[in-house]
Parts: C-alpha cells; structure tokens; sequence
C-alpha cells in the first residue's frame, strides 16, 4: 500500500508518500480501507516533535489519528460480520491514519449512519465530539450572544450552526472575505473579518452588542451571583512588578492597578 511516512520530526517536507507493506489485523482488530483520513493541527506539532504532554512517537512513522472506510479484513477473534461495514474510528495520537489501509481495534469502531459519507463522519468523530462537548456545557438558548472565533474553521463552522440553531445571536470570526462570506452562509448572524484592524468595534456594533454581555456581567456580580476573585492590587507606579508576577505566575484571580 501508499501511506505517508515521516523519518525526522521537521517542516512538513518530512511527509513522503511511500510504498510500505500491508498492515495485517491481530487479534480483535480489523483493517479499514481508508476512503477519508482527518488531518488536525495538533498533526502539525506532532509532525515537528512538539507532541505537549504526549511522548514523542517513534520513527519512522505514519501520522493520522482518525480514519473512515470499509472493513476489507478482519483479524483473529473478530466477527466476520464486520467485513464491508463502512467505519470511523479515532485511531490515537500517531497511529497511521495518512495511508490507504489503517488498523484499528474493533471495540472503538463507529458504524457510520445511513446518510453520512466518510468525510464528514472523520470531521464528526474528533472535531464534532469537541463540539457537542462544549455546547453541552454551554447549553445555549435563544437569549445568548454567541462570539466563534475561527468559525470558519471545523470546529467553528459547527458552533455556529448550533448556536443559530438554539436561536441565539451568532457573531463569526473568520479571515479574509472568503472565509467571512462562508461563515454567513452557515447562518451566523454577524460575520466579521478579524484582518480588519476595526474588528473589535464591529464586534460591539454587532445585534446586542458585547455590551450586552457587560451589563449582564456587572448585574450578576450586583446581585452576589457572580463573584469575582482579585488579586492584592499594585499601586500604579508598580506596574512592572504587576507584569512580573503575571508572568511568574504568582498572581490569584485578576491583576489591578490602583492610583
């Protein structure tokens, strides 16, 4: 099979499309014939040896952490009732995705639903669970004013349209007027061009305004429902020293200056 292989963590020239043995299934796994492979941004720090908290993957490697297809084979104690079932799985932080057959553990497959093709099932099971998750917690409803930055991006362009669907005001922050013309058709009801140097003023101009959010913050905090926790102020004239402990991170709640 094709896949790409990376032999030094670097630029993005490190991805090679190469030639490399079939993976064979083992036990209580299955292979999938790729037809859509996601590609995130942490792949790119992942690629540059900058994995966060995770290890380093070894070398060479195949990225890709999510994939869909069929099933063209199964390994030892899996049904064979699974073979040319169409799959998504989320396959780990290294672990193969950028190639033509992938590997993966038939306990954390997806059957995709009747509708729904393989790419947009591989953007539903990494992207989309980020989003269901955030909009759980955020349990928006029609009174809201929804900010998305980077609401072009995948995971934005589906908080916009939740956030439109549960009828709140959406205003969208994309770059350049392609990527703006795109979040209004996904239903936002301001889309703004961050590029632009006036943004922050569109934003307040926008259906309700952030204002809006203000007074209700400061409501909240006049009826004790809010509370905000503050550090021990910093005179004026210390300024700097207020910097440092930011930044030393020996500060507790917000950082204010007093005349």
């Amino acid at each position: 099979m094709y896949a790409i292989v990376q032999h030094e963590f670097g630029s993005a020239d490190n991805l090679r499309l190469e030639h490399v043995p079939d993976p064979e299934p083992g036990a209580g796994q299955v292979r999938i014939a790729v037809a859509a492979a996601g590609v995130h941004v942490i792949d790119t720090a992942i690629r540059r040896g900058e994995s966060g908290p995770y290890p380093r993957p070894d070398l060479p490697m195949t990225p890709g952490r999510e994939v869909a297809g069929r099933i063209d084979q199964v390994g030892p104690q899996v049904d064979d009732g699974w073979l040319d079932r169409p799959v998504v799985v989320h396959l780990g932080m290294a672990s193969g995705g950028y190639a033509q057959l992938a590997v993966a553990t038939v306990d954390a497959l997806h059957v995709i639903p009747d509708g729904l093709d393989p790419v947009a099932a591989v953007a539903m099971i990494g992207t989309g669970r980020t989003a269901v998750g955030i909009l759980e917690s955020a349990e928006m409803v029609a009174d809201d004013i929804v900010l998305v930055t980077a609401a072009a991006g995948g995971l934005g362009a589906l908080l916009v349209q939740a956030a439109r669907g549960a009828g709140a005001e959406v205003v969208g922050l994309a770059g350049g007027p392609d990527k703006v013309a795109r979040v209004r058709k996904l239903g936002a009801t301001t889309a703004i061009d961050y590029r632009a140097s006036d943004w922050p003023d569109t934003v307040r101009a926008a259906p309700g305004g952030i204002r809006a959010l203000e007074t209700r913050a400061l409501a909240e905090a006049a009826a004790g429902r809010l509370v905000p926790l503050v550090n021990d102020p910093f005179p004026l004239g210390e300024a700097a020293a207020a910097h440092r402990a930011i930044e030393e991170r020996a500060t507790v709640g917000k950082v204010v200056l007093v005349p």
